[in-house]
C-alpha cells in the first residue's frame, strides 16, 4: 500500500504525520512512503531526510492523494482536502466526528474510509496507538515551561549568600494524562507541587510521583470516570461547590496554576474563577489546558495570553504540542505507525481493515460509504459493564458447622478406607514374602510414613533450606548402594551405579544451595 502524508494546512500547525524514522519503520511492513515538499519543514524534517529514509517526495497535496492509498493527517480535514478523496483510498487523522457531523457526511459521500485517531479506544492494547493520551503528555510538559517562561522566580528553593529563595507552589487541576505530564515536569523542577481530581483513585499516582493529593471535606463518592472512556464524569452541584470552596482556600497560596480539565466533546467546566484569580499574588501564572473548549478559567481568553488588572498572567494557547513540533511529531507519526501496523496482520503490505477488532472498529467513523460513528462498545468494555455475578449467601454458624462435621467424617471415611486396602496389601504379601523381606519393607513404609508427615507439615518458606539439608544428610543411601555396587547380579550392580550417581547430586546440589543462601546473609 502507498500512504502518503500532506504538508498541514491550518494556522500555526507545525506537526507532520510522517517522520523519517516512521517512514522507516512502514516500508519495514511492505509499504511505499510519499510526503508532499516542505510538509515537515516546521517541524525540523527536511525533505532530504525524508528522501535519505526512502520516502518520495510530491510537489503538491493533489498529486499525493491521487498517488497513494492511505492518506495520515494531524488535523482534521478541511471541505478541500475532502473532496480529493476517493471510494477505496483511506483518511487516517484527528477528525472528531461528534463535532463534525458535517464533515463525516462529506467523507461518506466520497466513498473513502476514515479513521480518527482521536477515537482509539483506550484500553490496554491500544495504548501504543493512543493519540489524545501522546499529545496531552506533551501538552503537560509544555504547560509547565510556559508557566516558567512567564514566572519571575526560580521554581526550585535556593539558599545563597544574596538571600534566600523560596520553592514555587504550584497547583495541577486535573490528573489525566496532561496533569500526571505537568506534576511530573513541576516536581522535577523541584516546586511544591499541589494536584486535585475528582476521582480519589488517582491519589495514590499523584503521591508517588512527588505532589500532594489535595483532599475535599466531602461526604458524597466521587463519580466513577470508567463509564466515560478514564475521563473524570461531571459533579454533583454539592460536589463543585465544595471543590471551587477548596480553590478559593488555596488560590492566596499559589504561584502557579494549570486546569487540565476537558473531556472531548464537551465544555470546559470552569473550575477557575475570576475571584480565584483576583486573591492570587502578583507575578502568578494561570495556564489553561482546556482553552480550545471555552476554557477553565473565567478570565481565558482562546489562543492569547493575557494579564489581569491585579499582574496574574493567563495563558490561552491551544498549540501547545505544535509548539514541541518534533517532538509531536515523532510521537504522532509512531501511533499512525502501530495503527497501520494492526490494519497490516501478514506484514506483507495487505490492509486488512479487520471491523472485528476493537480498536479498529472503535477509530473507524467511515467506512465504504457509511458513517459507523458511533462504535459499539468495546467488548471488554462490555464484558465489565455486564451484571455482576450475584454474591454467594453467607452461612449461619450452624450452618457452618454442619459444613464441617460433612466435611470431617467424609476425610474420616477416605482414611479408613485407604488404611484397610493398605493393610489387605500387606497381608497378602507377607503371605507369599520372606521374613527378612517384610522387616526391611516396614522399615521402608514407616520410613515414608514419617517423611511425608514431616515434610507435609513444614512451613512454604523453609522448603528450600529444609531440602538443601537433608538433600546432604540423606546421602547416607550412597553407603547401601556403594554396599551392593559389588554384586553378582548386573542389575543389581546396575541399580547401585544409578543409585551412586542421584545421591551424588543430591551431595553436591544440597550443599551448594546451602552455601548459597549462607551467601545471602554475609555482608559484600
Amino acid at each position: 500500500m502507498k500512504i502518503g502524508a500532506p504538508k498541514e494546512i491550518f494556522e500555526g500547525e507545525a506537526r507532520v504525520a510522517m517522520t523519517p524514522e516512521s517512514a522507516l519503520q512502514l516500508q519495514k511492513l511492505g509499504h511505499q512512503c510519499y510526503i508532499q515538499a516542505g510538509a515537515g519543514h516546521a517541524a525540523g524534517f527536511e525533505d532530504p531526510a525524508y528522501e535519505k529514509a526512502g520516502v518520495t517526495i510530491v510537489p503538491s497535496v493533489e498529486a499525493l492523494v491521487e498517488a497513494v492509498d492511505f492518506v495520515v493527517k494531524v488535523r482534521p480535514p478541511v471541505d478541500s482536502e475532502i473532496a480529493l478523496l476517493n471510494s477505496g483510498k483511506t483518511l487516517i487523522s484527528f477528525f472528531y466526528p461528534a463535532q463534525n457531523a458535517e464533515l463525516l457526511e462529506a467523507a461518506k459521500a466520497t466513498g473513502a474510509s476514515v479513521i480518527a485517531m482521536d477515537m482509539v479506544p483506550r484500553i490496554s492494547r491500544a495504548q501504543k496507538m493512543d493519540a489524545l493520551s501522546s499529545m496531552a503528555n506533551i501538552s503537560g510538559y509544555r504547560a509547565v515551561i510556559e508557566a516558567g517562561n512567564n514566572f519571575g522566580r526560580f521554581f526550585t528553593g535556593q539558599v545563597t549568600a544574596a538571600g534566600k529563595v523560596p520553592p514555587a507552589k504550584v497547583l495541577i487541576v486535573g490528573a489525566g494524562v496532561a496533569g500526571l505530564a505537568a506534576i511530573g515536569t513541576s516536581t522535577a523542577l523541584g516546586a511544591i507541587t499541589y494536584a486535585f481530581d475528582v476521582r480519589p483513585e488517582v491519589a495514590e499516582q499523584i503521591e508517588s510521583m512527588g505532589a500532594e493529593f489535595v483532599y475535599l471535606d466531602f461526604e458524597e463518592a466521587a463519580q466513577d470516570g470508567a463509564a466515560t472512556g478514564g475521563y473524570a464524569a461531571p459533579s454533583s452541584p454539592e460536589f463543585r461547590e465544595a471543590q471551587l470552596k477548596k480553590f478559593r482556600e488555596l488560590a492566596p497560596d499559589m504561584d502557579i496554576v494549570i486546569t487540565t480539565a476537558l473531556i472531548p466533546g464537551r465544555d470546559a467546566p470552569k473550575l477557575w474563577l475570576a475571584d480565584m484569580v483576583a486573591a492570587m499574588k502578583r507575578g502568578s501564572v494561570v495556564v489553561d489546558l482546556a482553552a480550545e473548549r471555552g476554557g477553565n478559567c473565567d478570565l481565558t481568553v482562546k489562543d492569547e495570553k493575557i494579564v489581569t488588572e491585579n499582574g496574574v498572567t493567563v495563558v490561552g494557547y491551544t498549540d501547545f504540542p505544535s509548539r514541541m513540533a518534533a517532538q509531536s511529531s515523532q510521537l504522532y507519526a509512531t501511533n499512525i505507525r502501530h495503527m497501520i501496523t494492526d490494519l497490516t496482520p501478514g506484514k506483507d503490505g495487505v490492509i486488512n481493515h479487520n471491523m472485528e477488532d476493537d480498536v479498529i472498529r472503535g477509530a473507524t467513523v467511515v467506512h465504504q460509504g457509511a458513517v459507523t460513528y458511533p462504535p459499539p462498545p468495546p467488548k471488554i468494555a462490555a464484558i465489565a459493564a455486564q451484571k455482576p455475578k450475584e454474591k454467594a449467601k453467607e452461612l449461619t454458624p450452624a450452618e457452618i458447622k454442619a459444613r464441617d462435621h460433612a466435611a470431617f467424617v467424609k476425610q474420616t471415611r477416605d482414611q479408613i478406607l485407604m488404611l484397610g486396602i493398605g493393610g489387605a496389601i500387606l497381608l497378602g504379601v507377607g503371605l507369599v514374602a520372606p521374613a527378612s523381606f517384610m522387616s526391611h519393607f516396614i522399615v521402608f513404609a514407616l520410613s515414608c510414613f514419617v517423611g511425608f508427615q514431616v515434610i507435609w507439615n513444614v512451613s512454604h518458606s523453609l522448603h528450600t533450606p529444609l531440602m538443601a539439608v537433608t538433600n546432604a544428610i540423606s546421602s547416607i543411601i550412597i553407603l547401601g548402594a556403594l554396599m551392593q555396587i559389588g554384586s553378582d547380579s548386573f542389575l543389581v550392580i546396575v541399580l547401585a551405579a544409578l543409585s551412586v550417581f542421584m545421591a551424588g547430586i543430591n551431595i553436591f546440589g544440597g550443599f551448594m544451595v546451602t552455601r548459597r543462601m549462607l551467601a545471602m546473609f554475609q555482608k559484600s
